[in-house]
């Protein structure tokens, strides 16, 4: 795809979905990362688990993929809790992305997720949360039938 195609590809998507975040990435995992507008900018390194040089401070794929899913799932909780007239604003979500080896050759991921509300019940927190990951998350619909995603769960 050139570079045409690529921003008519987006400028479609664009008018359906209404935003549109793009990063560029030179050197791949031992390189950087940049989203167009500056806002997300990382160094990139292996980490040593992998055969890596592991350089202290730099980030990984999945450090960024951690991120932007536990603040997505965050919101996306939130909304649910706001439909049934309860907030979940001050929730904390804490996503853990493992890279490894998979089955049938090249690598995966998993993700570990843990959410904490002690300012609601357990069931409903619950309930929540699996509307949020069934029914709203953006990230939990893209890596659907892909990612394994377990979840813990903790409120009152």
């Amino acid at each position: 795809m050139d570079r045409e195609q690529m921003n008519d590809a987006v400028n479609r998507l664009t008018k359906s979905t209404g935003f549109t975040a793009t990063a560029t990435a030179i050197g791949g995992r031992n390189g950087h990362t940049e989203t167009s507008d500056g806002a997300v900018k990382a160094d990139l390194s292996v980490p040593k688990e992998m055969g890596g040089p592991g350089k202290p401070g730099m980030a990984t794929p999945e450090h960024l993929f951690a991120a932007g899913y536990a603040a997505c799932f965050g919101g996306s909780l939130d909304f649910v809790a706001k439909q049934m007239k309860r907030d979940a604003a001050k929730a904390r979500v804490t996503c853990a992305v493992t890279i490894g080896p998979r089955k049938g050759g090249g690598f995966g991921l998993t993700v570990a997720m843990r959410v904490e509300d002690k300012s609601l019940p357990q069931a409903e927190l619950a309930a929540f949360v699996r509307e949020a990951h069934e029914k709203i998350c953006p990230y939990s619909h893209a890596i659907r039938g892909n990612v394994d995603v377990a979840f813990e769960v903790i409120g009152s």
